[in-house]
């Protein structure tokens, strides 16, 4: 049996992969290879060489819970005003980002990873998915965070790439075609109980993609569901974080730890209709919304 750990992007969200994996890691659930994509593919780099242990998820918790809005998305007027004018493609620079996953990879090439790894990105000419699974880990995992409007694209491989969730935010199907018969699907869910929608350019964005990333989710799990066995972990509900507020890691890292060691309880975490739990939603009485 061959077992793959499919992750996917959600920006400040990414935190609640830490939880999921601490709870696959108590039961010695281990993937044969990873696919990740945007703040998936940073935690699926992370463990790819260091494995699913108790120690490397909480190293990885404590990665998130240094992150701060302020660094990622550090406001400069040069850079601003040139998005505002036309003359840049993105509200941010990368350095931030880049200088996240060059602390935190522990090796240099994709192929060097002792768990195979693939890092989802999207051409942005083509719109075509693209999958990296060997070439230079760090600028492989910026690319598919290149977050649309947001970062910068990259180039690499003679093509501009930006991030992975504009093609295939959760990519089963290459899980798949890399032969995996169980499939472990890590999403982030999206804020389903905001007091209202995100007011920042940044904040409309990343809220945007993570709408239409859940949908398409949905929609490739009920593709997927009678070719392969399909376990995907629940994120907690309901989450009023808005997606500039990474201030709440901690309590994020906690929620889903609890909820997917309560859905892996049950079955191993097996369902006859596995896209059930994750509909989209929301709450008529919502928690008050921060970091918005």
């Amino acid at each position: 049996m061959t077992t793959a750990f499919v992750l996917s992007g959600g920006a400040n969200l990414g935190a609640i992969q830490v939880g999921m994996l601490r709870a696959l890691a108590e039961r010695d659930i281990t993937p044969d290879l990873l696919v990740g994509t945007s703040a998936g593919a940073l935690n699926a780099a992370f463990i790819a060489n260091r494995g699913v242990t108790a120690e490397s998820v909480d190293s990885l918790a404590k990665v998130w819970e240094s992150l701060s809005a302020w660094r990622l998305f550090r406001p400069r007027a040069r850079q601003l005003i040139g998005a505002l004018a036309g003359r840049q493609s993105a509200l941010f620079g990368a350095q931030g980002l880049r200088s996240l996953i060059t602390e935190h990879l522990d090796f240099d090439r994709i192929e060097e990873a002792r768990t195979p790894l693939t890092v989802i990105a999207t051409d942005l000419l083509t719109g075509d998915q693209v999958d990296l699974d060997s070439g230079p880990a760090a600028r492989a995992v910026l690319a598919s965070s290149a977050i649309c409007g947001v970062f910068p694209a990259v180039r690499l491989r003679g093509r501009v790439l930006v991030d992975g969730g504009v093609a295939d935010n959760t990519s089963i199907s290459r899980a798949i075609e890399a032969g995996a018969d169980t499939v472990y699907v890590l999403p982030c869910g999206y804020p389903c109980a905001l007091s209202a929608p995100p007011t920042t350019v940044a904040g409309t964005l990343l809220h945007t993609m993570s709408l239409l990333i859940q949908k398409r989710l949905i929609r490739d799990i009920e593709e997927y569901a009678a070719t392969v066995d399909l376990r995907v972990l629940p994120p907690p509900c309901p989450v009023a974080i808005g997606p500039l507020d990474f201030s709440r890691a901690v309590e994020l890292i906690d929620d889903a730890h609890v909820a997917a060691r309560d859905f892996l309880d049950v079955d191993d975490g097996r369902r006859t209709a596995p896209a059930d739990h994750i509909a989209v939603h929301s709450h008529r009485r919502p928690v008050t919304s921060r970091g918005a």
